[in-house]
């Protein structure tokens, strides 16, 4: 597509929950056994009182000053969060106004999570290719913590809350960078495998859905909270991954070998290790990026990204990029700089 990314930046809260923390927290996971389960020494929190568009609003800001953005050139504005501040406006509408972005800008949400941010490229790309935009900021931000229960070790070890902001323009002449091809994916049918089942219309919440249970492993949760089954994402991952990545490289017409790297959301060193081995992919070639972050759901892959350029400039080469987890849905994206 006539269309590429020239900037990201992201932004993380300054709170920080150690493996030390939680290990004092579940004595039977000390912090050596999480960081060697998950590969993640810490995470970043949102505060009680920051929102995912909160953060979304800094890794923009961050964008603008940085690289020299001018806000004027944006046209049109996509946040991907699946923790909006309200259930209407949409929160894309208040991020227009925060960021003093022009009245002629389109401005809309996605509720999207692990796949979000090639979901939203995809999107961005589409409205330059269509002509209904020049220049598309994409904001991806999540706090997943604001759902998690303090008792739930199963899901509390592995998310932490951040933002990436990616600003995609149309090609001129003598631009090199592409996006694009794209292939997607969704199971609606494994919804209740990664779900926050409370606050909605379907199950207001409520007194009974507040109440708190514990599992067989002694995860504390309630209706209202996050909840992952592991095994099944696991096995999801593992079947509609390759496959996406298999029709992805048909359609571009080109092998795995073509790509100088595939970058895959960063879940977590097990399931990224599962991935690896099943693609048949070197280290050299699956970029890594949660150590210190944890999994940032819609951002993981743009924090990628971010860390892969040298002074703000992407080195040249085509990238695959793979999201996968709530929905259930899968995408595979290819971009080059």
């Amino acid at each position: 597509m006539p269309a590429r990314i020239v900037a990201i930046a992201t932004h993380v809260p300054e709170t920080i929950l150690s493996n030390a923390e939680l290990g004092d927290l579940y004595p039977e996971w000390p912090a050596d056994k999480i960081l060697d389960k998950t590969g993640i020494a810490e995470r970043h929190i949102a505060g009680p009182d920051e929102t995912a568009l909160d953060l979304g609003v800094a890794a923009a800001e961050k964008l603008f000053e940085r690289d020299g953005i001018e806000r004027s050139d944006v046209d049109f504005l996509i946040f991907c969060t699946q923790a909006p501040d309200y259930v209407l406006p949409t929160s894309a509408c208040i991020m227009q106004d925060r960021l003093q972005l022009g009245t002629g800008v389109g401005a809309l949400d996605i509720n999207r999570g692990c796949s979000g941010f090639v979901y939203g490229l995809s999107l961005a790309a589409g409205l330059i290719a269509g002509g209904m935009a020049s220049t598309v900021l994409l904001v991806t931000a999540d706090t997943y913590s604001k759902y998690i229960n303090a008792g739930d070790k199963s899901v509390r070890t592995l998310f932490g809350d951040g933002a990436a902001a990616t600003l995609i323009k149309r090609n001129v002449p003598g631009d090199t960078g592409s996006i694009g091809p794209f292939e997607f994916g969704t199971d609606g049918s494994g919804a209740h495998q990664l779900i926050v089942e409370g606050g909605g219309f379907r199950t207001p919440r409520s007194k009974e859905t507040a109440e708190e249970v514990v599992d067989k492993s002694g995860n504390v949760r309630s209706r209202d909270n996050l909840y992952m089954n592991g095994g099944a994402v696991l096995n999801f991952t593992l079947k509609r991954v390759p496959e996406v990545v298999a029709r992805l490289t048909e359609k571009a017409g080109l092998p795995i070998e073509a790509f100088d790297s595939v970058i895959l959301h960063q879940a977590n060193k097990f399931m990224l290790d599962s991935l690896q081995k099943k693609l048949g992919l070197d280290d050299d070639r699956v970029p890594r990026r949660y150590a210190d972050i944890g999994n940032t759901v819609s951002s993981t892959i743009p924090f990628v990204l971010e860390e892969m350029a040298e002074q703000s400039r992407f080195p040249p080469g085509r990238h695959m990029l793979v999201g996968f987890g709530v929905g259930l849905s899968w995408a595979a994206g290819s971009i080059s700089f």
